[in-house]
């Protein structure tokens, strides 16, 4: 029996809420240990939001109806920096489906490298979110999965892009703020 293919719309409204977030970052390059501590946000935002008109501008891309923006905030706190301050930031992501299952997401930053970028994503056969996205000097490959309604986890895997050699992995274990959901 074939399993229904949960599609990016559903994992999206699966992911809205406020999360807390626990990562382990482990820099091969530095042979150096992250761990960090993140509230995270992420909300739907309108198509017509002045962020979302200025990134599908800065790609040449008109309002697509089929266009899913997002809006993902964290304020994190690291063990990497001595004096622990909080660190706070937001992007935005439009995916725009090529089919159910697949797509091209496009953020005003990028996850690796700070600039403008595109990814491709494919939720496979297990419901889980893949994303992969090239930039400057480096590919980021990501995977995102619900372990339960309230638990998600995420991997990434950071490479060189000249030598494809690993220069960074990382494991994520976020959990939902329940308290603040409707009823």
């Amino acid at each position: 029996m074939k399993k229904n293919l949960i599609t990016i719309n559903q994992f999206i409204e699966q992911s809205l809420g406020e999360w807390k977030s626990t990562r382990s970052t482990h820099s091969l390059a530095f042979q150096e240990v992250e761990n960090s501590t993140s509230k995270i946000t992420i909300k739907d935002i309108e198509i017509n939001n002045k962020k979302v008109v200025e990134l599908l501008k800065k790609y040449d891309l008109t309002y697509k109806p089929s266009v899913i923006p997002i809006s993902i905030s964290w304020q994190a706190i690291s063990d990497w920096e001595e004096d622990q301050t909080c660190e706070e930031d937001q992007t935005i992501l439009l995916f725009l489906p090529k089919d159910k299952n697949k797509g091209i997401v496009l953020r005003n930053k990028g996850y690796t490298e700070s600039v403008i970028s595109s990814s491709e994503y494919l939720i496979d056969q297990n419901e889980n979110l893949h994303l992969k996205t090239i930039y400057n000097s480096t590919v980021s490959e990501e995977r995102i999965c619900f372990l339960s309604t309230h638990i998600r986890s995420r991997y990434s895997v950071i490479r060189n892009q000249a030598n494809n050699a690993v220069i960074q992995t990382s494991h994520t274990s976020e959990i939902r703020n329940i308290s603040i959901l409707k009823d």
